[in-house]
């Protein structure tokens, strides 16, 4: 089985090497040197880590962070993510790192990939496919739960899972390949390739509501 985590990795370090350390992402107020610099503390510094997690530690994290960037070359820091965490991660126990960094691998290569003018859509192989709706299915009741109504998760096949039950407000279905569904989820609705069903005005609202950690 292809370990699609780090497909991704070393598909987004050498989109990193191709566009320089001051091209835009989707994470705002971060460019290409300060996702690389976030991919990097979050495996390699257990300081930094927690941060990313826990609001109230985030300011650790910020701080280690510009600690990495002044202390290393944007062509370091993408050096050292290519290469993969160290032996003392657990990014890097067999397994673990693979399922930790499923999703994480991806979404931020298109956070790379969908900033950049005149992007299109990949298409994944079917295997990748699979891990990533496995993924969304478990990761979607966290990453949504400020949605202002319930939201249902639907393949273009017909599959469906249920990320947040109906409120009185009512339901939303969202269909789309698992890789659009992983970025609507996690916050990336604007770029997100999906059609949402419902009410006009939950639609509108789920377009803008802050998903992810």
């Amino acid at each position: 089985m292809t370990d699609y985590s780090r497909v991704e990795r070393l598909a987004l370090c050498d989109l990193l090497d191709q566009l320089g350390p001051d091209r835009p992402t989707l994470c705002e107020g971060w460019t290409t040197y300060d996702l690389a610099v976030h991919l990097h503390v979050r495996e390699a510094d257990p300081m930094a880590g927690p941060g990313i997690m826990i609001p109230a530690l985030s300011d650790t994290t910020e701080r280690r962070m510009a600690q990495a960037k002044a202390r290393y070359s944007f062509t370091e820091i993408v050096d050292k993510v290519r290469t993969g965490p160290p032996t003392f991660s657990i990014y890097s126990f067999p397994g673990l790192g693979h399922n930790l960094n499923t999703t994480e691998y991806f979404v931020h290569h298109e956070d790379v990939r969908r900033a950049q003018p005149d992007w299109q859509p990949r298409q994944l192989p079917a295997e990748q496919q699979d891990g990533l709706w496995k993924a969304v299915r478990l990761a979607a009741k966290g990453m949504t739960r400020k949605a202002p109504s319930g939201l249902v998760l639907r393949l273009p096949d017909g599959r469906e899972s249920v990320a947040k039950k109906p409120t009185g407000q009512g339901s939303v279905t969202i269909t789309g390949e698992p890789a659009e569904l992983v970025l609507f989820c996690f916050g990336r609705q604007s770029v997100a390739q999906v059609d949402l069903d419902g009410d006009a005005d939950l639609v509108e609202r789920l377009r803008t509501t802050s998903f992810g950690v």
